[in-house]
């Protein structure tokens, strides 16, 4: 049992979650500290492909 704790202790694969998980901490910080520049350029975004596509209803035409 010892040895497979210490065998787990040096075991370098858990390195990469720490990382992922690092990097999720820091683009969770990022939307928190920019969500109000994201949800007004996703809004105008919506509303520009909202806009759009009333143009593109208008020109087609069912024969």
């Amino acid at each position: 049992m010892l040895e497979q704790i210490k065998k787990f202790w040096k075991e370098e694969d858990g390195i990469g979650i720490v990382e992922i998980i690092l990097i999720l901490v820091v683009l969770i910080m990022l939307i928190v500290i920019f969500r109000e520049q994201i949800i007004e350029i996703v809004t105008k975004a919506f509303k520009q492909i909202k806009g759009d596509t009333t143009t593109i209803n208008k020109k087609i035409t069912i024969s």
